[in-house]
């Protein structure tokens, strides 16, 4: 068994599907080691197992929608794709989105997997209650408004602390969207322009392959209704206007990709990149992301720069984007606006791996943090210094798994120092 990428060969084959929160209780407490697999979707090993997997896929229903409180819960199977034409229907939308609708809302949640957009919290912001099922079988229900600073310690969980079996998104009235494609952006103009760049729509990504001194394509995503809708011009920065689709690597085909050039659509078929009724190609790509201060954003993106002539040669693509602070304990944007230098690589991880260390070398001045799901080289005693509430969470952990059940290589290399 294999991830989404093919990069990783998880430990074993052995796998449980739950279909109920009781089947949930009864599996975790029989077993005496376990992991929750959910979409396959991490290129590292942070789900991975040499004992048995825990899928809760089947459990992929909406269970409430309270329109008063504008909130919906769902079984913890459910990926965004399910979600966001259901939310939609019933009037209501989600504030963000990921690049892809394919992946899980619990296991995007329990990484920060995020979006774009400077006011836009990562996918993890949304979440206001949770039910998991901690070591001994028990059921724990935390929300926003009664647990506080063990609310803020547990959605970044992961997966260190049970099994999710339900999550509660805060909503928002649905809306419209449209999206443009600007080309050949000066990276001179990204330089001086920054802030008014990323400022100019709900959601912006820059995608670059670092040659030729530009950003390759501005992706600009305006929700159609507010009084601030991005008004297309010929030109934006120096960047020009795309005729047609495109695909953030511009050779690849732009079928698979949301609809552009202006045309409305709906939040959840613009936020991302791609389409849920096409799935991406699996087992071409590899990922490295990293956040760095918003306030550090042009300094750090003109250092990876530097490294094109290094970096080039194993990349397929680049892509820039901006997050809003939050208070979640183990998210990368805690307590800071953040942006990311995300890297699609070519699959080759033995030059992928000798490349990651000179990139982490020059964005560490920035105190730069990895994505949890992603390929890193990070040391686990600068990971762990790079987070202030890492030993309350370890804490936290300890309180949920005191024998250290839902542990694996990665958690206890990164996080438990084992």
């Amino acid at each position: 068994m294999k991830n989404w990428a093919g990069n990783i060969e998880y430990g074993t084959d052995r796998l449980y599907s739950a279909e109920t929160v009781e089947q949930v209780q009864e599996f975790v407490k029989k077993q005496p080691r376990l992991k929750v697999l959910g979409t396959h979707h991490c290129f590292n090993h942070i789900a991975d197992t040499t004992d048995i997997f825990l899928s809760v896929r089947p459990m992929d229903k909406v269970i409430a929608l309270d329109p008063q409180a504008r909130t919906v819960t769902l079984g913890a199977g459910m990926s965004y794709g399910q979600l966001a034409p259901y939310l939609h229907e019933h009037g209501f939308a989600l504030q963000n989105l990921a690049s892809l609708p394919h992946i899980s809302v619990a296991g995007a949640c329990s990484t920060a997997t995020h979006g774009s957009g400077e006011k836009n919290g990562n996918l993890s912001t949304a979440v206001s209650g949770l039910e998991l099922i901690t070591a001994s079988g028990e059921v724990v229900r935390l929300s926003r408004q009664q647990d506080g600073e063990k609310f803020l310690g547990a959605v970044v969980g992961l997966g260190a602390l049970g099994a999710i079996t339900k999550v509660t998104l805060d909503l928002q009235p649905t809306f419209m969207m449209k999206q443009y494609v600007y080309e050949h952006l000066p990276l001179s103009q990204m330089k001086d322009h920054f802030d008014a760049i990323e400022g100019s729509a709900y959601s912006v990504s820059l995608f670059t392959d670092w040659q030729n001194q530009q950003i390759n394509e501005v992706w600009l995503k305006s929700r159609v209704e507010s009084g601030a809708a991005f008004s297309p011009t010929p030109e934006f920065f120096g960047a020009r206007l795309a005729t047609k689709n495109l695909h953030p690597i511009a050779e690849l085909s732009a079928e698979n990709c949301t609809e552009q050039m202006g045309v409305p659509g709906p939040w959840y078929d613009r936020l991302p990149h791609f389409r849920m009724g096409f799935t991406p190609s699996a087992g071409k790509e590899l990922q490295s992301e990293y956040f760095v201060p918003r306030k550090h954003a042009v300094e750090a993106i003109l250092a990876v720069e530097k490294l094109r002539d290094q970096v080039s040669p194993h990349l397929l693509i680049s892509e820039i984007r901006t997050i809003a602070a939050d208070d979640l304990w183990m998210s990368p944007c805690h307590k800071q606006d953040s942006v990311t230098i995300h890297f699609t690589w070519k699959p080759d991880w033995p030059n992928v791996s000798k490349v990651l260390p000179v990139i982490e070398k020059e964005l560490a001045p920035f105190q730069a943090r990895p994505h949890w799901g992603k390929l890193f080289t990070v040391s686990p005693e600068r990971l762990r210094s790079l987070y202030e509430k890492m030993p309350e969470f370890i804490a936290l952990s300890k309180v949920f798994d005191p024998q250290g059940k839902f542990r694996n290589d990665f958690l206890n290399t990164n996080i438990f120092g084992a």
